[in-house]
């Protein structure tokens, strides 16, 4: 086997040790992370724009309180410098509230800057929040301050400031910094746990399938290398009993065609000189055709065309120890005549216990290898003779042996039913399969698979149909190919 497998490479494929390659567990751990990442940065966007909300809103509220303070203020005003403290508390740069249709203004500038945009927090969508807060982290820095317009509180009717964007850009990005830190830390904690659950329920169990077809695979006839399924209910379960089945058929199949090919190797030793002492039995036969006894000579033919038939038979089991049959060499043969020359091999003719009957048209040529045909009706009828000795006729009544045959559409069907007791439903799977069809005890189950193979190299078809009584073998053989079809 190791030299087979050295001479045809391709027979055996290996993966290199040297090479690094990820595993399942490897993948699935970097997926966890890929997809925990993803997940965070669609939780991102919208946290960001809130949190750019919150900030501004924030500022709107802290003005508005500096707003009621100059409104408290006595009437000679503030001290000194008390509004440019209360705007830089605020970090605006102006600061207007609109009440009761007087707009109140308070700004460390005579006139109010310029503005690089305006930002409305009473009509802003989500959407329109999170598309401004990428412009903002997006966008260079610059100097230029926005304008923040949001809804009053008290009696006011809305307010709005004047601030830089820079420490608003400064603020999210910092957000933003504890946002991947944190999405890191939730990933890799995922993706650990999401690891170590995968390798315990899937990945471990699936290495030690892999591992058990690799044992299996060295030696597949030991049992001990049958995988023993889990209590699983699962699919890994379901795998794993799926694989304990597969195996255990196919170690069994392996036996059996280990013992076929030492039976095969001893059959054909024994009929090697079989076939020597057949041979030598036909050549002393010859000498009876010579006698006056006209019984014997009337025998004698007979007995000389069945020599010459097993000596081919045992020439045939020689062939198919080398893997094949003869290729059939059909021609017109008489089928009733045929079915009554092994019938009288098998002693039916003089049978008391059981009724034989030919029901076989006498005009009925049948297009095959009459050597072949013959050990086809010779297997099917010693079947139906053994269950019907064994086991007799159903319901008491005379056990009988039919054979009858037909032309139809073309074809040949031909069968052979008896009254018996029929053919067992758990040996009807494996009925045409050697050493696995056998019905009795003490069979073999060769000879349904022989007539089985031996229908088959003729283009025909066997199969067991259904009857309410005994068992009914029907054999379909093609017409007689016509020249140019």
């Amino acid at each position: 086997m190791h030299q087979a497998d050295s001479e045809n490479p391709s027979l055996s494929v290996s993966v290199p040790r040297s090479v690094t390659r990820l595993g399942l567990s490897a993948k699935l751990l970097m997926l966890t992370i890929l997809f925990v990442m993803l997940a965070e940065i669609l939780i991102y966007l919208p946290s960001v724009a809130n949190f750019r909300r919150n900030w501004l809103n924030d500022r709107l509220a802290a003005a508005q309180v500096a707003a009621l303070v100059l409104e408290g203020a006595p009437a000679d005003g503030l001290p000194d410098g008390s509004e440019n403290r209360l705007l830089m508390g605020v970090g605006a740069r102006a600061i207007a509230v609109r009440v009761g249709g007087a707009r109140r203004l308070l700004s460390l500038d005579a006139m109010p800057p310029a503005v690089v945009r305006t930002v409305d927090l009473r009509e802003m969508s989500w959407l329109g929040a999170i598309t401004d807060a990428v412009e903002v982290l997006a966008a260079p820095p610059h100097d230029m301050p926005i304008r923040v317009i949001g809804e009053g509180v008290g009696g006011a009717d809305f307010a709005e400031i004047v601030i830089d964007e820079a420490p608003l850009r400064q603020a999210m990005l910092t957000f933003s910094v504890n946002i991947l830190l944190l999405s890191l830390m939730i990933s890799g904690l995922t993706a650990v746990l999401v690891y170590l659950a995968l390798n315990w329920m899937i990945v471990g169990p699936i290495r030690q399938l892999a591992a058990n077809v690799m044992e299996f695979e060295v030696d597949p006839e030991n049992p001990r290398r049958i995988i023993e399924p889990t209590r699983r209910a699962d699919e890994i379960g379901e795998a794993e009993r799926a694989l304990a089945r597969m195996q255990m058929t196919l170690a069994g199949e392996l036996r059996t065609k280990k013992h076929l090919a030492e039976l095969g190797l001893a059959v054909s030793k024994i009929n090697h000189d079989l076939r020597n002492m057949l041979a030598a039995a036909q050549l002393m036969s010859d000498r009876l055709t010579e006698t006056r006894d006209p019984k014997i000579k009337r025998f004698a033919p007979r007995l000389i065309a069945t020599l010459g038939r097993a000596v081919d038979f045992c020439q045939a089991t020689l062939a198919y120890g080398r893997a094949a049959e003869a290729t059939p060499a059909p021609r017109e043969v008489a089928l009733r005549q045929l079915v009554a020359e092994q019938a009288e091999l098998l002693g039916l003719p003089d049978n008391k216990m059981l009724s034989f009957v030919n029901e076989v048209p006498a005009e009925l040529l049948a297009h095959c290898d009459p050597d072949q045909m013959a050990r086809v009706l010779i297997n099917l009828m010693r079947n139906s003779v053994q269950a019907l000795t064994q086991a007799g006729a159903e319901s008491g009544a005379q056990p009988m042996l039919v054979v009858k045959a037909q032309a139809d559409e073309g074809q040949l069907v031909l069968r052979v039913a008896d009254n018996g007791p029929g053919v067992p439903a758990q040996a009807r799977a494996n009925l045409f399969q050697a050493f696995r069809g056998s019905v009795s005890a003490t069979g073999t189950g060769l000879g349904l698979a022989i007539a089985a193979e031996l229908v088959r190299l003729h283009g025909g078809m066997i199969e067991l149909e259904p009857s309410p009584t005994g068992a009914v073998f029907k054999v379909t053989l093609p017409a007689r190919r016509q020249n140019g079809h």
